[in-house]
């Protein structure tokens, strides 16, 4: 009885397995995206990446868009996270940088093109903080603590390797809100066109957030006045509006330059 009851079933099995060859589609074979390991980075920087919604968060967003609020014209600004590529929308003019070369769009010479190559991604570097400072490249320092209006900042130096970015003897150092661990100072060097680097920071104040999907980034940046290398008052303020965060991918097309448009390098 066992034995045909064994017969039985292998001839059932065969059959099923007739039937799937004959009538089942053969499956196509789908490469795995590879995973990439998570980059370790001092338990400093990393508390600040992880007060704004965290670093892997950031990086799994493809682009990011922001409006900037000027009174000459708000400035749609659109950034491809992986490549950097850039455009900058306003009713005057169209800045881009399509991965290779910057370029301008305008009927006349409203925007200087020498300053397209400085300005296509400084707005969107400053906005970008702290996410920013994770990319490769960087080296992070513990520096002593801003002391301001009754509160010490923690701080940790930003420097990069020879050859990242544009200007890589810039230097940053982030000042973190210490209860919050929220980037709340940014001071910076600006050497771009010098070649050497600088001891003259500037400094920017970062204690207004807005929540972009699960990122907290900035809705206003806040540049003070510098005495002894320390910030006073503030002197200027600048806020974004319509900030959006997306792991959509954007054709290389948008970031193009146009017919009408020309290099600006």
């Amino acid at each position: 009885m066992k034995k045909i009851i064994f017969l039985f079933a292998i001839s059932i099995f065969a059959l099923s397995c007739k039937q799937s060859t004959e009538t089942a589609p053969i499956p196509e074979l789908v490469e795995e995206t590879p995973k990439v390991a998570t980059k370790e980075y001092p338990a400093t920087i990393a508390s600040v990446f992880k007060a704004h919604g965290g670093i892997d968060t950031w990086n799994a967003a493809n682009n990011v868009s922001f409006t900037l609020e000027k009174e000459a014209g708000n400035e749609v600004h659109t950034v491809d996270l992986k490549s950097r590529k850039v455009t900058i929308k306003t009713e005057k003019f169209t800045l881009g940088f399509d991965g290779e070369k910057v370029w301008l769009d305008q009927d006349s010479t409203y925007y200087q093109p020498q300053r397209a190559r400085f300005y296509h991604n400084l707005m969107f570097y400053f906005y970008a903080m702290p996410f920013v400072l994770g990319d490769d490249g960087i080296t992070y320092t513990d520096v002593p603590a801003l002391d301001f209006e009754g509160v010490s900042y923690p701080g940790t130096k930003i420097s990069f390797g020879a050859g990242v970015g544009d200007a890589p003897d810039d230097e940053y150092i982030v000042y973190r809100d210490p209860k919050t661990n929220q980037m709340t100072w940014l001071a910076y060097t600006v050497t771009y066109g010098k070649n050497e680097k600088s001891d003259r920071f500037s400094f920017i104040k970062y204690d207004q957030w807005t929540k972009v999907g699960d990122l907290q980034l900035p809705s206003a940046l806040q540049w003070y006045k510098v005495v002894d290398g320390a910030p006073t008052e503030m002197a200027a303020e600048r806020t974004f509006i319509n900030a959006t965060a997306s792991d959509k991918i954007l054709d290389d097309s948008f970031f193009a330059k146009p017919e009408s448009g020309e290099f600006a390098e």
